[in-house]
């Protein structure tokens, strides 16, 4: 009787959480929608750049974060597997290609620059700071999602989760999936639509 208890607390709980995590992850999305429309709506400026054109290395921080997503997901079946080595080793790969995906970020930022755009100051254009304010926001939503896994890490060294008890690990990979989806909109829509 007592494990039915804690079933179905647990079963609430979960519920409670992954709904609360949907509308954080939906109003992060408008945001970005937002930011997506006024790039739209500024388009029409005189001082436009239509040629611009996104850094390679951009499109390599997109596989990266693909990828750092596939690794999560494949955490999250490990730890329902109860497997606790192989968890450790994705939730470790994952959070060393989330690292990776933003080097790859600041390396495009320079790559950028190198090609004589500018984001700030007399020699920026309206194209150039939308595209900065846009990766630069994603950046600090991502920053969030590597202190989130580093939590989730650290409680996994804990041995706070489990087959039964993977709470934490799949709000997490809520989160991240969302940063690869939000990620993956953002690099079509700036490639895309010039």
């Amino acid at each position: 009787m007592q494990n039915l208890e804690v079933f179905e607390d647990y079963q609430r709980k979960s519920k409670t959480y992954k709904t609360m995590m949907w509308v954080a992850m939906i109003s992060m999305f408008m945001m970005f929608a937002g930011l997506t429309s006024a790039y739209i709506v500024s388009k029409s400026r005189p001082d436009w750049i239509s040629d611009f054109k996104l850094p390679n290395a951009f499109l390599i921080s997109t596989v990266i974060i693909i990828t750092s997503s596939i690794l999560f997901h494949l955490a999250v079946k490990a730890i329902k597997n109860n497997d606790r080595a192989k968890t450790t080793l994705l939730l470790w790969l994952t959070f060393a290609l989330g690292v990776l995906f933003v080097i790859f970020q600041f390396i495009g930022f320079d790559q950028i620059i190198k090609s004589g755009y500018f984001f700030t100051g007399a020699e920026s254009t309206v194209t150039t700071s939308f595209v900065y304010i846009t990766v630069i926001l994603h950046i600090v939503h991502l920053f969030a999602g590597l202190i989130s896994l580093s939590v989730v890490i650290y409680n996994h060294y804990k041995q706070k989760y489990n087959a039964a008890q993977p709470l934490g690990i799949e709000l997490s990979a809520m989160f991240w999936h969302f940063l690869d989806f939000l990620w993956l909109y953002l690099f079509l829509f700036l490639y895309f639509f010039k």
